[in-house]
């Protein structure tokens, strides 16, 4: 069966049970006022659920509300410099969003007529939207029928059903698909599927879920057995390496801070940060390649730490004051002489930015 004709078969008896005791909760205890429900336009709905992939509602909340002030449409946002795009997703991480964000919004004026696709393939051909988050944007946005399997809807599933195994391993991630196509409703999808995910994040959450609470408790696999704490599965767990670098800040007369972009691919593509370092022989070389001054005046700030999902990085800060560059440098689209007014302007990496404001 195709996964158009999944996603349109009808519910059967048990699945409509489901849907029905989860919106009659969702009318009562869910989640009515998100920002971007007021109005629930495609390009709202799709910044949201771009921001909401490796964030939670209450941090994301205040960055979409910003977001918007200053991008309000598609086209704004395909029009603004990618620096505007990356200054306002400052801070919330994971920039590959921003920069997806920005490369969709394009694609869309290029290929789409400066809208959406209402589509789920075309929608999951464009940069950062996958099956989930497509189907996700195309129920709220426009009411349409498909199952979405974020974070939160795999641990309802796999409770309520009690399938074992971890929910990223393909043939598990299979089942799950098919148990979520096969309990959608007919009407209310928009309002189902922030049912799904609100009841994830609020009862039947990671640790201690409130099962007394939950309008699926009479049936759900989890509880009857009790396997709540075991489901779902883990990941299998491996140690996440320590990784060290130091980063060079350098301020002239003026107080002005010397930042270089990041390399387009990458950990922090594309950001502005504060020049980096494997270790302090490679420190020293950076230095003395491009600044007037003495590499050993440096002042040793408290380390930084930073934790990447895929490993944890500490940072070393060294900084000097009143250095000026070599004559042979000059500011450039890599490098350049940034005022404090004008940081905010920057997308620059969450704790580069926290670094540079406790200098006041």
């Amino acid at each position: 069966m195709s996964r158009k004709a999944a996603t349109q078969a009808a519910p059967t008896p048990q699945a409509d049970a489901f849907a029905e005791r989860l919106l009659r909760w969702f009318d009562v205890s869910g989640r009515h006022d998100l920002p971007w429900q007021h109005p629930r336009t495609p390009y709202r709905v799709w910044l949201s659920e771009i921001m909401l992939q490796q964030t939670q509602v209450k941090t994301a909340a205040p960055y979409f509300e910003r977001f918007v002030a200053a991008l309000p449409t598609l086209l704004d946002l395909a029009q603004a410099p990618q620096d505007q795009v990356l200054a306002l997703w400052s801070g919330l991480g994971y920039y590959a969003r921003a920069r997806n964000l920005h490369a969709t919004a394009q694609r869309c004026m290029e290929s789409h007529g400066g809208e959406l696709p209402r589509d789920i393939d075309a929608l999951t051909a464009l940069p950062g939207i996958g099956r989930s988050t497509a189907a996700a944007i195309l129920s709220q946005a426009w009411g349409d029928r498909h199952a979405i399997l974020d974070g939160n809807v795999k641990r309802v599933l796999a409770r309520y059903h009690g399938i074992a195994g971890y929910t990223g391993l393909p043939a598990v991630e299979k089942q799950l698909w098919a148990l979520a196509e096969s309990q959608l409703p007919q009407t209310r999808m928009a309002d189902y599927t922030q049912a799904q995910m609100d009841l994830g994040a609020t009862l039947c959450t990671r640790a201690d879920p409130a099962c007394v609470l939950c309008p699926l408790q009479d049936d759900c696999v989890a509880r009857l057995e009790g396997r709540t704490a075991e489901l779902p599965t883990p990941k299998p767990g491996k140690a996440v390496p320590q990784r060290y670098a130091q980063v060079l800040w350098l301020q002239d007369a003026q107080s002005r801070v010397l930042l270089q972009r990041r390399p387009p691919t990458g950990i922090w593509a594309s950001l502005w940060t504060l020049p980096q370092a494997d270790d302090a022989a490679a420190a020293r070389l950076w230095f003395d390649a491009h600044a007037r001054g003495d590499f050993t005046a440096a002042e040793a700030l408290a380390p930084v730490a930073h934790a990447f999902s895929h490993y944890k990085l500490e940072l070393q800060p060294l900084r000097w004051r009143g250095i000026a560059l070599r004559e042979a440098v000059r500011d450039n689209d890599g490098l350049r002489w940034v005022a404090r007014a004008e940081l905010a302007e920057l997308g620059i990496p969450a704790p580069i930015r926290k670094l540079l404001e406790s200098d006041g």
